[in-house]
């Protein structure tokens, strides 16, 4: 059986490893544009020896960022700062990956250390948009403008444009975030979607925007390259999203191209109360999902320590482990990762220019 540290292929693309760089955004950025701090923060985990770095969720429309600080990738102008990034993970034996998104009735917000509240449209904030005029709640009480049909067929032409400026910035795997409460998710969610039109009621409109946006995506996205979904597969909240129903869309999804699910959860409401907090607590999910829909798998989640990991991997749970904040603290976790487990792969796994002063 594969391990944490074996090679893994997906459609054209090989990782090197199975330990992936989750998409996390770092508030940084200015009218879109990527910058040193990007640069610097994803090419050091690239150099650290993870196979897969994701670049975080990247706006493809001005209103669709979290932030004003968010990453975006509207402009054909964004793709150069892009593609500077992705050239050096791909120097230093990463695959380079990019997230599309967007925030929806979760955008206009301050950074997370600023407050992470809502900004006053006109004071540096702006109108937000969702499936309906429901507001997130805490501290996103901006009710949000609900989107027609000519507005959604919109978002989704701006998903497939960012993607083409993808592609001709150089990454070769391609993720969609339909997760943690933003616009994909609002729209699968009955805890955000009180539409009553075609996008709106029963499971198979609701999921109508995620399965148009991804077809959508996959004409021109290679089929040789990955494209991959983040999905948030339960709301945790009783009369939100279930795994039982997102096991069925993830069949659907991948009779539309899906290639692999980046497994996650929650976060359409402020009320997290129910999340059954624990390392590695979604790697069951990420399993039964996997053995149910035959789609790989990548999953998150409080893992940190590299036999849990290596377990999840060996025992076909997932196909790749995801790490955000161990990488935070950690950005050679995979170095340290190879030691712990006594792999062999702990000699090559650094670049020459550090490999040959470290010692185990």
């Amino acid at each position: 059986m594969a391990g944490l540290l074996d090679e893994f292929l997906l459609k054209d693309v090989v990782l090197r490893n199975r330990i992936a760089v989750s998409p996390m955004c770092q508030y940084s950025s200015e009218n879109g544009f990527p910058n040193d701090w990007h640069f610097v923060h994803l090419g050091s985990r690239a150099v650290g020896g993870a196979g897969l770095v994701v670049v975080e969720a990247t706006a493809v429309s001005p209103e669709g960022r979290i932030s004003p600080a968010d990453s975006g990738i509207w402009l054909d102008d964004h793709v150069p700062p892009l593609a500077r990034i992705s050239h050096f993970l791909k120097q230093y034996g990463a695959v380079p990956g990019i997230q599309l998104a967007h925030a929806g009735r979760k955008a206009s917000a301050n950074k997370p250390w600023e407050g992470d509240d809502h900004i006053e449209t006109g004071h540096g904030g702006w109108d937000t948009i969702a499936p309906s005029p429901v507001a997130f709640g805490a501290n996103l009480p901006k009710v949000p403008r609900e989107m027609n049909v000519q507005e959604i067929a919109r978002i989704q032409d701006a998903f497939v444009a960012a993607a083409k400026r993808a592609l001709a910035a150089g990454f070769e795997w391609l993720e969609l975030h339909f997760a943690h409460g933003y616009l994909a998710h609002q729209f699968y969610s009955p805890l955000a979607n009180h539409r009553t039109d075609a996008y709106g009621g029963s499971f198979d409109n609701r999921i109508r925007f995620l399965l148009e946006t991804l077809a959508a995506v996959r004409k021109v996205w290679p089929e040789r390259l990955p494209l991959t979904v983040r999905l948030s597969v339960t709301d945790w909240i009783a009369g939100g999203v279930t795994v039982e129903e997102s096991i069925e869309l993830v069949r659907r999804l991948k009779a539309a191209g899906l290639d692999l699910l980046d497994v996650s959860q929650g976060f359409v409401t402020p009320d997290i109360s129910k999340v059954p907090w624990g390392p590695g607590f979604m790697i069951p999910v990420a399993s039964r999902i996997r053995r149910e829909t035959g789609v790989p798998t990548a999953v998150g989640w409080m893992i940190t320590d590299p036999h849990q990991a290596n377990e999840a991997v060996r025992d076909q749970h997932t196909d790749l482990v995801l790490l955000a904040r161990e990488l935070l603290r950690d950005p050679y976790w995979p170095y340290h990762a190879a030691v712990k487990l006594g792999s062999e792969k702990a000699e090559t796994i650094l670049p020459i220019q550090y490999a040959r002063a470290v010692k185990r």
